[in-house]
């Protein structure tokens, strides 16, 4: 069975994803991008590999984190959502595909104060928009903000459109209150352009920062050690699509060496076993803790655990530069959108 869900993320710092290695340009260490948009964007390799990695701190699995140590149980909620290798006898594929998070709203200074500026194609394409009014031309701009000047953003000055501000529909289940309104206020603020201009824009107003080695012997500023590197800001949203292929629902454990899982299911406020998938905690497993500040922590499928390792990344962060205080993102809103899931 699959089941598609899709995430919206707001930078709670600037993220940096690096491409690896120093170049020659603007910057030292620049971000990973789209090819074709040159849009900046977290590469599904980097979420999944964070992902994996908080989930197995929150399930109480660190050995499974990572390329080596695996327990290859079945009813272990890392090795089973992620996937694992054992070497020359094989391993198993994941049962959830974690794709690239790609920017929705980008914050950006402007006259009229702080505004989110976006296109229509791309809400559109996201489903957050089932009808665009007309077509904006390169050098305009809509906005529900009840601005009629142009507006100026830094470098690029914009003019009024005549078109209407479309209605931005629901992102689905708010993660709290809080995220709630933090999507409000920037929506509230929105500005949309065309897709030409947005990636200028984006381009022109990511955070470059300039730092310097520190030689461990002197604690001073090595000689010639100066460099620069770009991130998404903080305040951009981001929104990303996972799917959940659970290929190996509803095989025997006894036919063809197949594991199944057993599903948690909750009677009696104890989790108990079903024939569908694994319970959790598992019994053989004394190490895995029940439970997490004081709630159950049982799992019913991967999103479950894709969930919990996303959670993590407010505090725990994603990308490099952590300890320059860069990279956590908050988990906002889940939904499954229309047409994303079935047999």
């Amino acid at each position: 069975m699959y089941e598609l869900r899709r995430y919206l993320l707001l930078t709670l710092d600037p993220v940096h994803v690096g491409t690896g290695g120093y170049r020659l340009g603007r910057v030292d260490l620049s971000i990973a991008r789209e090819p074709g948009t040159r849009l900046p964007k977290i590469p599904g390799t980097s979420l999944s590999g964070a992902i994996r990695q908080y989930a197995a701190y929150r399930y109480g699995k660190p050995t499974c984190a990572g390329q080596k140590g695996h327990c290859t149980q079945p009813s272990c909620p890392i090795c089973y959502t992620f996937g694992y290798a054992t070497g020359a006898s094989g391993g198993h594929q994941g049962t959830v595909r974690i794709f690239d998070a790609h920017i929705l709203l980008f914050p950006v200074h402007s006259m009229a104060g702080p505004v989110w500026v976006s296109t229509p194609t791309r809400l559109h394409d996201w489903g957050l928009i089932t009808q665009r009014q007309g077509e904006l031309k390169d050098g305009e701009f809509v906005t529900n903000m009840g601005w009629n000047q142009p507006l100026n953003l830094g470098w690029l000055m914009l003019t009024r459109s005549s078109e209407s501000m479309p209605t931005i529909g629901n992102v689905g289940n708010m993660a709290s209150g809080q995220a709630k309104e933090a999507w409000a206020a920037s929506t509230k603020r929105l500005i949309l352009v065309t897709d030409k201009l947005f990636s200028q824009i984006v381009n022109s107003n990511l955070e470059v920062r300039t730092s310097v080695s520190i030689d461990p012997e002197t604690g001073a500023a090595e000689e010639k050690a100066l460099f620069t590197y770009e991130a998404i800001p903080r305040a951009t949203w981001l929104i990303c699509d996972v799917v959940q292929d659970d290929y190996r629902e509803g095989h025997s454990p006894w036919s063809n060496n197949r594991p199944v899982t057993r599903q948690a299911m909750k009677q009696n406020n104890t989790w108990q076993e079903n024939s569908g998938r694994p319970i959790y905690p598992d019994p053989q497993n004394g190490g895995q803790p029940a439970k997490e500040d004081g709630r159950e922590k049982g799992w019913c499928r991967p999103l479950d655990v894709v969930r919990a390792g996303l959670e993590l990344a407010e505090l725990l962060g994603l990308g490099g530069m952590g300890t320059r205080g860069f990279g956590r993102v908050r988990l906002i809103a889940e939904w499954e959108p229309q047409g994303g899931g079935g047999r």
